[in-house]
């Protein structure tokens, strides 16, 4: 193995490394000791690539960004080709990725952002900024169901992909509060419960298309039907 090619695969086990410690540890408690122990290589290694702990969470946060772009765009839902069938199955795909461990599953974004927004602004920006991307990938589906399904309704994609990716990580902090993932999963299902309710395919008595408020209809003036008699 060539040196260049040894110094990527170090800096990918660093990186490797800080995706579980930080979703394990926390930022704060997380040191490069650690860091180091987990990927198996020395300090030395570790300051070959980063100058230290912040440069190394902001090389992770990218790390993530792309190891989750390429989880997603690969992801067998999106082989349907009716965009409401791959919104609903990419609640139904992180259903089923809530496997294993805290750190398995957890995102590590969301567990810098809340722990460092105030103290590292350039670790904010960098997770905001891989935050907003996965939106923007979820917005495109919703766009077209949209436009499909429910052109009148009052809220925009943007601001849908939002709400889906602020119910996914208040689902990732229920599950370390309860140390498990089933909470997590019954976040998400009413998660794809109420995204149905927001595309309606074929009205029936049971759903109310937009306007959400509609009148009730009334029988015509002429009409012939008598009331009963108690």
């Amino acid at each position: 193995m060539n040196t260049a090619v040894s110094s990527h695969v170090s800096k990918v086990r660093l990186l490797d490394a800080a995706l579980r410690v930080i979703r394990s540890k926390g930022y704060a408690a997380t040191r490069v000791e650690d860091i180091c122990d987990a990927a198996a290589l020395t300090k030395g290694s570790f300051f070959h690539h980063f100058s230290g702990k912040e440069e190394l969470a902001l090389a992770a946060a990218g790390h993530f960004g792309a190891m989750a772009d390429g989880v997603f765009t690969t992801a067998p839902y999106q082989a349907h080709a009716d965009p409401l069938d791959r919104l609903l199955g990419y609640i139904d795909f992180r259903i089923a990725i809530l496997q294993g461990e805290l750190p398995d599953y957890t995102c590590l974004l969301g567990t810098l952002v809340q722990e460092v927004y105030d103290t590292h602004p350039a670790i904010r920006e960098a997770c905001d900024t891989h935050l907003r991307g996965h939106c923007t990938m979820l917005a495109k589906d919703i766009t077209q169901a949209r436009r499909l399904y429910t052109a009148r309704a009052p809220w925009s994609a943007d601001s849908l992909a939002q709400h889906i990716q602020a119910v996914i990580q208040g689902a990732f902090i229920l599950a370390k509060a309860r140390q498990g993932p089933q909470v997590a999963a019954d976040c998400l299902k009413h998660l794809r419960r109420y995204l149905e309710t927001q595309f309606i395919r074929s009205p029936t008595p049971e759903t109310t298309p937009w306007p959400a408020t509609r009148k009730r209809s009334r029988p015509s003036s002429g009409s012939t039907t008598t009331p009963k008699r108690r």
